[in-house]
């Protein structure tokens, strides 16, 4: 893995940072994001988004600053806009397994891995570089300040909570629809009353103390 390149000075536009890995000779830069690292159940997914050069979208932001339906709107147009797409998840037991941080980093590598077109340069929502032997640079608050990592962030917590809405099926009275799997007060009584189910993150505070010996 090539020794991260961090610019001293911050980007002024949503595509900055592309516009700067591209005039130092980057080619196709992939702009990463995960969902799903704080909830007391359910995967964390990540999302790998290669944009073209003169992309726009209007609206377009942080996922978490994005009502349902602007996600809902965003997400097909990312889709039809964008170069290339990938995404990764990492289940339940690698969270327990492995921790959330490097669960996650196994998520954003499977997201890179999958992505059609490969990417020679990567920006990273926050501060971890992804063991990947692929030119880095991690972006504090990059899913606010990179269109790119915005993309991502939308893809994946889109496409996540189509998966806890998919669990709210399967086990009904936990409120998987409505919290996604967060610590909300309803969530945290319904593992109290319920009891913790193979899909909670049995080593995260909250669940763990509601374990079975």
């Amino acid at each position: 893995m090539k020794t991260l390149s961090l610019f001293e000075s911050p980007p002024v536009s949503p595509l900055e940072f592309e516009e700067r890995a591209r005039q130092r000779g980057f080619r196709s830069v992939a702009g990463i994001d995960e969902a799903g690292r704080g909830p007391l159940a359910g995967p964390v997914v990540a999302a790998a988004v290669i944009l073209p050069a003169q992309f726009s979208l209007p609206g377009l932001t942080d996922s978490k600053k994005l009502s349902v339906r602007q996600r809902q709107t965003l997400y097909p147009e990312i889709r039809r806009q964008a170069r290339a797409i990938g995404v990764g998840v990492a289940s339940v037991l690698e969270i327990d397994r492995l921790n959330i941080l490097q669960a996650t980093l196994l998520a954003m590598r499977r997201a890179v891995n999958r992505l059609p077109d490969s990417p020679d340069h990567l920006l990273i929502d926050g501060i971890s570089a992804i063991p990947l032997a692929l030119s880095q640079q991690c972006v504090k608050q990059g899913d606010s300040r990179s269109l790119s990592i915005a993309a991502a962030s939308v893809i994946a917590k889109v496409i996540r909570d189509r998966i806890m809405l998919s669990f709210d099926r399967q086990l009904p009275g936990y409120g998987f629809a409505r919290h996604k799997g967060y610590g909300t007060r309803r969530h945290r009584q319904a593992i109290a009353e319920l009891g913790p189910t193979p899909l909670h993150r049995k080593t995260f505070a909250g669940v763990r103390e509601y374990l079975c010996d």
